[in-house]
């Protein structure tokens, strides 16, 4: 890649540190300096930017740029190896910064403690040379691909859920994008996220390393890229499968006559735009009305009358839960619904971990007659860090 090399020789701490590089024909001097020039944009400093971050700065990537908005949770330490204990509650991004100075002093980085969105991508995005997509959820994916596609940006693509994951690279010009995978996003709370299914903790560390792997080979020029191809990952049978991807001549971002010429608002592109009434549910032109944690604690306290339905699963259940809920796991909603019948007229609050769940179980309650439902925004999750913190996390 053209857009990394760099006249800069190499010093003597420096033909140390990268010695096993220089060594090999396929990166030697040359291909250290351009990895030393290279500029390199994690989106996100989580499962996938963890080790990200550190192989990336180790190999001698001359500039990470990282966009994180969060801060550490206990919950994170199970698989988001840039953080310790000792930076719970604090920004990812400062604890990031602090790994990979110590890891690499010669790798500069720059933080964007900002959400990614259609207002700012562009301007963090473009003077990066590659970009790779660490995020958990449809909206930034799609609003990174396009970015990129638009910019002419290399993206190095992962997600991981459960025990699964996945890797590819869209090339714009060289091959298919995002969309030409996943022309349309799934209805909103179909697909929950790793909070809601769970994930293995080591996992992200395959399919990081994987990324991390795909863009030093972009820097130095070395190797076949995995562009045009997706490759799946199942650690519970420890097995790799190759997707054969193809470009969409029809795709309304990279194809032959592309209709999409600037960023759109990707909440409401994947039917996740709140209104001043409720948030949107999964029957399309439907809206489904949302309560606050506090304000759900505000009609506990007033003793008002409704019925709190928590549809976790059992053992989440036992975790923690909302004083006065009633547990109706999501799965047996179809079969125990009748056991609401008494309050079909009546206002019922549901909750789950995150609101996913929730939303599913209201858009079958909706079918069945139920007229008063509402869903409880962020879950068990927003209960407590809104109104009660000694409910556990997990």
């Amino acid at each position: 890649m053209a857009c990394c090399e760099t006249n800069l020789e190499l010093n003597q701490e420096q033909l140390t540190r990268y010695s096993r590089h220089l060594i090999l024909p396929e990166i030697g001097v040359e291909g250290q300096k351009k990895l030393l020039g290279a500029k390199v944009l994690l989106i996100g400093a989580g499962g996938l930017g963890s080790p990200l971050g550190l192989y990336l700065a180790a190999a001698g990537v001359g500039t990470l740029g990282i966009v994180d908005f969060d801060d550490v949770d206990l919950s994170n330490l199970q698989r988001q190896i840039l953080h310790t204990n000792d930076d719970i509650g604090k920004p990812k991004l400062d604890s990031a910064e602090r790994r990979i100075k110590a890891m690499n002093p010669d790798t500069k980085v720059i933080k964007f403690k900002t959400r990614i969105t259609s207002e700012n991508a562009l301007d963090i995005i473009r003077d990066f040379d590659i970009v790779i997509d660490g995020t958990d959820n449809f909206p930034t994916r799609y609003l990174v691909n396009d970015a990129c596609v638009l910019l002419g940006k290399t993206n190095i693509y992962g997600s991981i859920f459960r025990f699964d994951g996945q890797a590819t690279v869209f090339k714009p010009k060289d091959g298919p994008c995002y969309r030409c995978l996943y022309p349309e996003p799934p209805p909103p709370g179909m697909v929950p996220s790793c909070a809601e299914g769970g994930v293995l903790g080591i996992l992200p560390g395959t399919i990081g390393l994987i990324q991390a792997t795909e863009a030093v080979k972009l820097i130095t020029g070395q190797g076949d890229p995995l562009v045009g191809r997706l490759l799946t990952y199942d650690a519970l049978r420890m097995k790799f499968r190759e997707l054969k991807l193809r470009r969409d001549p029809n795709c309304p971002i990279c194809g032959d006559k592309p209709t999409i010429t600037k960023l759109v608002d990707y909440q409401e592109f994947c039917g996740l735009k709140p209104t001043a009434h409720g948030s949107r549910s999964q029957v399309p032109g439907a809206f489904l009305p949302v309560i606050s944690a506090k304000e759900l604690k505000e009609k506990i306290d007033r003793k008002d009358t409704f019925t709190l339905v928590d549809v976790r699963e059992q053992f989440e259940f036992q975790i923690g839960r909302i004083p006065g809920s009633v547990l109706i796991p999501l799965g047996e909603i179809p079969n125990r619904f009748s056991e609401l019948e008494q309050f079909k007229h009546q206002e019922i609050v549901v909750h789950c971990k995150m609101g996913g769940r929730s939303q599913k179980a209201i858009d079958f309650l909706s079918t069945k007659g139920f007229t008063k439902l509402r869903n409880l925004t962020g879950g068990i999750t927003a209960w407590s860090s809104d109104v009660d913190p000694t409910v556990p996390k997990y």
